[in-house]
């Protein structure tokens, strides 16, 4: 098994997208508060996410890799049309929701949200470009996985609750999952060249750098489901997963 093939059948296992609450999401079976409340909080992600692929971008050496972070950078963006930057979908859902873009952009986030959204940032635009490539793997090989939960529910939420939910933001992304794998593929290939040929590709240390990322990446992504997840009477919400090394390896 190529490394490649080795830390994306690791993505696909992970609790990221293998959870309760993704599970609850995808059967419908959410309150309405719950639902304005994911609402709320994945607005955070729509919105700084091409912030943070940036500096990813501008922190890259290799220019192969940087190409294809263009593209997916390109892509958040509208792919030269500004009707279809993928914030702005977003914004189109939560006024479908009647949820006001000020309030959604000015409510605290959760502090799962805070410490997904910073970690992402902390990791793509880290000098280490191994641990940068293995967040940005990470996060795009698990999105499939993550719209095929979120689409149904939604589907299900709009034909029992709210008619008039736009849900162009979740399927135009679920159309562009595969061309976002392709290009972290790719991107693999620049810099892991062919697995078999003598001195060819990433050394130990890079691998270990890239599984680290990817891990870390896909652990902040699991405590923000379960920061939405409900909680037992009587039990104060709380979750995380500690992420061994990650501070060390940023700083330095």
């Amino acid at each position: 098994m190529s490394f490649y093939e080795q830390v994306r059948s690791d993505v696909l296992r992970h609790g990221a997208i293998n959870n309760s609450y993704l599970d609850r999401f995808l059967a419908g079976d959410v309150t309405d508060k719950e639902f304005r409340e994911f609402a709320v909080e994945f607005y955070n992600f729509s919105r700084f996410f091409p912030r943070i692929l940036a500096a990813q971008l501008v922190n890259t050496e290799d220019e192969a890799v940087a190409d294809e972070l263009t593209k997916v950078l390109y892509s958040e963006l509208g792919d030269g049309s500004v009707k279809h930057r993928h914030e702005l979908l977003y914004r189109n859902f939560l006024r479908s929701l009647g949820i006001d873009i000020h309030v959604a952009m000015t409510t605290p986030m959760r502090p799962s949200t805070k410490a997904y959204i910073e970690g992402m940032e902390r990791l793509y635009g880290s000098g280490n470009h191994a641990m940068a490539l293995g967040a940005s793997f990470g996060l795009e090989n698990m999105a499939i996985t993550m719209w095929d939960h979120l689409i149904p529910g939604l589907t299900r939420l709009r034909a029992e609750r709210y008619a008039d939910m736009d849900m162009t933001y979740f399927v135009f992304h679920r159309q562009l999952e595969s061309e976002h794998e392709r290009a972290m593929q790719h991107a693999m290939v620049a810099v892991d060249g062919d697995s078999g040929a003598p001195h060819a590709g990433m050394s130990d240390k890079e691998k270990d750098d890239f599984r680290l990322g990817m891990n870390a990446v896909l652990d902040y992504l699991e405590g923000f489901w379960m920061g939405l997840e409900r909680k037992p009477a009587g039990v104060a919400q709380s979750w995380s997963r500690p992420v061994h090394g990650l501070e060390s390896e940023l700083r330095g």
